[in-house]
């Protein structure tokens, strides 16, 4: 059986434990608070750490690299380098395109007709050509004569041999019939003119007179070609329209 001094102890032995459980409460403190140090610190280097990493998502980079090792704003300037040259190339494309459709233009047929640009060479034909017609297409019963060899002169090619087919048949009648025929040129434009050639439309109106019988006007619509040749325009097709 145990006494009541050794369960208890004597009063010395009691501050002794006492003191000893402080020592360790001391000691356990001290422990306890190196703990919350060292959370400081991780927390400190946690936020350093997400700091860093908001600044690679802003710049947009977030720390990756390129292709072949370079940074990313190097990849950038080298995308944007390479846009402007292809920018430049399509830029010098286009022009060169629009050289060559403006040279195109101004090769096309309608720039070299000279009745849109040289109103004094179209006037010269117009002026030939309605003389010719007035000429050829005006005689008298006695004056067949001079109006075949006028023909001569203003008509050739094909219009000539049309012009002596129908003047044979016109010419005998003429001289029975006393018949008068008087053309005048009322309207001739020039749809195409170069240096040699020119192709007309001429608009007549032709009056005749036969013998005891009142005079008749009629209107008539000529397709001309014509030739300059020797200086001077001369008609070498005609077609009735």
């Amino acid at each position: 059986m145990v006494s009541t001094d050794e369960r208890v102890g004597t009063p010395d032995e009691r501050i002794g434990n006492r003191d000893a459980d402080v020592d360790d409460g001391n000691a356990a403190g001290a422990g306890a608070g190196a703990v919350p140090g060292n959370d400081s610190d991780e927390t400190v280097g946690a936020g350093e750490a997400d700091e860093a990493k908001g600044s690679e998502e802003a710049d947009g980079t977030n720390g990756a690299k390129g292709p072949d090792g370079a940074a990313p704003r190097t990849v950038r300037r080298r995308v944007l380098a390479g846009t402007a040259v292809l920018l430049t190339v399509a830029l010098l494309a286009a022009g060169a395109g629009f050289l060559v459709e403006a040279r195109q233009l101004r090769d096309t047929p309608a720039t070299d007709n000279l009745a849109l640009t040289d109103s004094a060479a179209t006037t010269r034909v117009v002026g030939d050509v309605s003389n010719a017609l007035g000429t050829v297409f005006s005689y008298g019963p006695r004056e067949t004569d001079a109006t075949k060899e006028s023909a001569k002169r203003y008509l050739g090619g094909k219009a000539l041999q049309q012009y002596a087919a129908l003047f044979g048949q016109v010419e005998k009648q003429a001289r029975d019939q006393e018949l008068t025929l008087t053309t005048h040129v009322v309207r001739a434009g020039v749809t195409r003119l170069t240096g040699t050639g020119a192709h007309l439309l001429v608009f007549l109106d032709q009056v005749y007179e036969r013998r005891g019988r009142a005079a008749t006007t009629a209107a008539a619509q000529l397709s001309v070609t014509a030739e300059l040749r020797g200086g001077h325009w001369r008609i070498v097709d005609i077609d009735a329209r």
